[in-house]
């Protein structure tokens, strides 16, 4: 009997190998652990972090790690910062990356690795921010905290050898959406030129997810589900109506003006819709944006970088990138 494109996506044939291979490791390591459902959110988020492990060890091995607190109008938060070797001994270029997770779950040390990924491939510093989490943490908290780390940088960069001329903004998925939530306060509050580029990972930009990606690539042979995001932005709104807050919903926000883009869309991702449709936007404001689409990626592929060549390609095009945005 001949599969029918809808058993492809019902059953995830349209994937990367390599790809679904992650997939298929991280739902066994999964399977080790109780059930998700029923589990208090600090458990629930113990057992993401440990399914995480095999993803975010190995690697690239830095000339110098930092983990410390620093201060923000929400209180300390956490932040670690990467350098390699290339960076050399004075100030360099930095990336501030934030890792994805639905606002709610994972950390700067679930997404370690592919922060000394882009580290060790562009040359540049990287200093990943461990915002506060959602429910207990809800819109603007986690972006305000970023927009601190930011400003901190651009006082005081040199303090941890971080050009403050040379600053990127970039993350996965909710990682994405407060990257770009952060360059438009900035831009918004005349502070745009801060930022040289904004490095976006399958990132969410909508409220509400496209029928069509959603009966596509919105069930269970995918990475990401239709209503796991209901529930992360159930989780991260305040109240409804933030959802017409394009700090927390860049759908709704103007997009002129904003710095370059390298944008990373996953072809088989409940998101790509937002990333092509945010692609067609930024073109229509001038923004200088770079979209590539991976065919047979999922959304989190990046993490597969250890086992899969699509994730390698898709990390070393976006550090080139990178590399190229914070040249001298």
């Amino acid at each position: 009997m001949q599969m029918t494109a809808e058993d492809a996506r019902r059953d995830g044939a349209d994937l990367d190998p390599d790809i679904r291979r992650f997939m298929d490791i991280t739902a066994a390591a999964y399977a080790e652990h109780p059930a998700l459902d029923g589990l208090p959110l600090p458990e629930a988020r113990q057992v993401f972090e440990a399914v995480r492990t095999r993803w975010r060890t190995g690697g690239p091995v830095m000339a110098a790690t930092l983990d410390d607190r620093w201060p923000t109008r929400h209180g300390q938060v956490r932040v670690r910062v990467h350098r390699p070797t290339e960076a050399g001994p004075g100030p360099a270029p930095a990336l501030v990356y934030l890792h994805g997770g639905g606002w709610t779950i994972f950390s700067i040390d679930t997404h370690d690795r592919l922060m000394r990924e882009y580290a060790a491939r562009a040359g540049v510093v990287v200093v990943g921010v461990d915002y506060a989490l959602s429910p207990e943490a809800r819109f603007p908290v986690a972006l305000e905290q970023v927009l601190d780390v930011v400003d901190a940088l651009r006082r005081d960069g040199a303090s941890v050898g971080v050009d403050p001329e040379r600053l990127a903004i970039g993350g996965d998925s909710a990682g994405g959406n407060l990257s770009l939530a952060a360059a438009l306060a900035l831009r918004d509050g005349g502070a745009g030129e801060v930022l040289s580029g904004l490095l976006l990972n399958y990132p969410v930009l909508d409220r509400h997810v496209a029928a069509a990606d959603g009966d596509r690539f919105g069930g269970p042979a995918y990475m990401l589900s239709v209503d796991e995001m209901e529930t992360f932005w159930a989780n991260y709104l305040s109240r409804p109506q933030d959802a017409d807050d394009p700090l927390a919903n860049p759908a709704r926000a103007e997009l002129a003006g904003l710095p370059p883009v390298f944008l990373t869309i996953a072809e088989c991702d409940v998101l790509a819709g937002q990333g092509h449709a945010a692609a067609a936007r930024l073109v229509a404001a001038g923004v200088p944006v770079e979209a590539r689409v991976y065919a047979g990626a999922s959304h989190s592929f990046l993490e597969a970088v250890s086992i899969a060549p699509l994730a390698e390609r898709a990390l070393a095009e976006g550090a080139a990138w990178l590399r190229a945005r914070l040249a001298p």
